[in-house]
């Protein structure tokens, strides 16, 4: 392919990823999935590496390119297959992300997959929202090994059963898992005929070279960081069990337009939930060195051949089952953001922004026959060049606010106050972006878990730039720890105040 051949294919493909999204979105029931868009689609060649994906997720898109092999290569596919997964320790991220995947045979050959994955705001966990304060991978829900969900066109009524049985919207929750199925067969009826035009060989040499086009972009970014070893750490407020202070530390190697990244002297797995599997770990350091690369760079494997992890299983950051994990995937996938990029901010000073608000502010909460789930925005850490924004949702997510106006009409709550937290964010020649206020009254007693970080270590500055403020959880006026799970009574006013960004440079 010549480079405008080349660059029509990725775009193409990167089209069908976007479309399958917009379907998901539209037909999707739950708030979490066809408002907040807490969902990612992609492509995939016949072996499992990563062809294309849509902006969405990037914990979600950096784990399964990181994990689809090896769910790919354990299973017979034969057309007409659909196959469901939320396993962490076999591909997944946390059992609320549930990934269908689906092959696609021309002419009797497999040839690709495509594949989503939608987070469920309810998964049969322990407390309502399947967020919960948990010390074991069970307590956090339904765990489903990669399973048929569809074979050969026909539903496989067992898995499909055992899926809804324990969630406590089940009808829903089929609303869901049907918009995902409706996803991927929208992704495989415009991949078909693409690749039929193309002939299955000119597209398997397609797929090579657009990877290899993309570690060629990805070696000349590499090869622009100065050579050389450079550290950093920071750490985890606490694991909700009683375990404070948790170090994650980086040591990164430069060299040869490759990077390694050590993460052996972090923390051993803890008994709460902040416990990440490897494709977790993989997607965050993945994610940092994709915002390096020219935006127009393709979404494929091949970006990532030259980065290196070291991750000695039993660490908080490769976790062995059955760990908790429910927090790894949104709070320690954010912090690992942060020890990375501290790492890269002494290699390229004038390019890299402080530290963001580190934590997606998790909140769930519900009652007997309903539950919901939100990640909460808050302040970007300023770059050399820029004000960090306020109250946006920012690295390892990439989803919306729930509207209030949708959350008032299918949820036995009020919005009393949802404004920007002024002053939260850092000083400096460029100011740190502002945390969030929202504030909910609650109509009838509900169970509420709280996951969040930052609470007690803020957000870092940059260049002598000041520290964000760290976030609060208030329950009627009263500080609540960071992770929490609590019994709201009606009339009850919960107040989040999400932390600011970091500043960069002294004033």
């Amino acid at each position: 392919m010549n480079p405008v051949e080349l660059s029509l294919f990725s775009h193409r493909l990167a089209t069908i990823c976007e479309e399958m999204g917009a379907v998901l979105k539209r037909t999707a029931i739950s708030p979490n999935i066809r408002d907040r868009l807490d969902y990612s689609c992609a492509v995939f060649d016949p072996a499992g590496a990563l062809v294309a994906q849509a902006a969405h997720i990037p914990v979600h898109l950096g784990s399964m390119a990181f994990a689809m092999r090896g769910i790919v290569s354990g299973l017979e596919w034969r057309p007409g297959d659909m196959v469901v997964v939320n396993d962490p320790y076999l591909g997944g991220t946390h059992l609320p992300d549930v990934t269908l995947i689906a092959p696609l045979h021309v002419e009797g050959t497999l040839v690709a997959f495509v594949a989503n994955r939608a987070h469920h705001a309810d998964i049969g966990g322990g407390t309502p929202g399947s967020m919960p304060l948990s010390r074991t991978l069970e307590e956090e829900g339904v765990i489903i090994p990669p399973s048929h969900l569809i074979r050969e066109g026909s539903e496989c009524t067992g898995v499909w059963d055992r899926l809804l049985g324990r969630l406590r919207d089940p009808a829903g929750a089929r609303g869901d898992f049907r918009a995902q199925i409706g996803a991927n067969r929208n992704g495989l009826g415009r991949l078909s005929p693409l690749i039929g035009a193309m002939g299955i060989d000119a597209w398997l040499r397609a797929c090579d070279a657009l990877n290899d086009y993309g570690e060629a972009i990805a070696r000349a970014t590499l090869s622009r960081i100065p050579q050389g070893d450079y550290r950093f750490s920071d750490c985890m407020d606490d694991d909700g069990q009683g375990r404070q202070d948790i170090p994650i530390v980086v040591e990164m190697r430069v060299a040869d337009g490759e990077v390694r990244l050590d993460f052996s002297a972090s923390a051993s797995q803890v008994p709460g939930n902040i416990n990440c599997p490897l494709p977790v770990t993989a997607a965050a350091a993945f994610y940092v060195f994709r915002c390096l690369m020219p935006g127009e760079a393709p979404s494929c494997a091949g970006l990532f051949r030259p980065l290196h992890l070291t991750v000695p299983e039993g660490t908080l950051l490769n976790a062995l089952p059955p760990a908790a994990v429910a927090a790894g995937n949104v709070e320690t996938s954010s912090r690992v953001v942060d020890v990375v990029l501290g790492a890269l901010l002494q290699a390229l000073p004038e390019a890299i922004p402080a530290a963001s608000q580190g934590t997606m502010n998790n909140l769930a909460m519900g009652g007997r026959d309903w539950g919901y789930y939100e990640t909460m925005g808050g302040g970007m850490g300023a770059g050399p060049r820029y004000r960090g924004l306020d109250a946006v949702q920012s690295h390892m997510t990439n989803t919306l606010n729930t509207p209030v106006e949708v959350l008032e009409r299918h949820l036995p709550v009020l919005v009393t106050r949802y404004a920007v937290r002024r002053g939260s964010g850092g000083r400096g020649r460029r100011r740190g972006g502002d945390g969030l206020i929202r504030e909910f009254r609650f109509l009838q007693p509900a169970t509420v878990t709280l996951l969040t970080e930052r609470r007690r270590h803020p957000p870092w500055g940059a260049a002598g730039g000041g520290d964000g403020l760290p976030g609060r959880n208030l329950i009627n006026g009263g500080e609540v720890p960071g992770k929490v799970t609590l019994e709201a009574r009606e009339g009850d006013l919960l107040r989040i105040e999400t932390p600011g960004g970091g500043g960069w440079g002294r004033k």
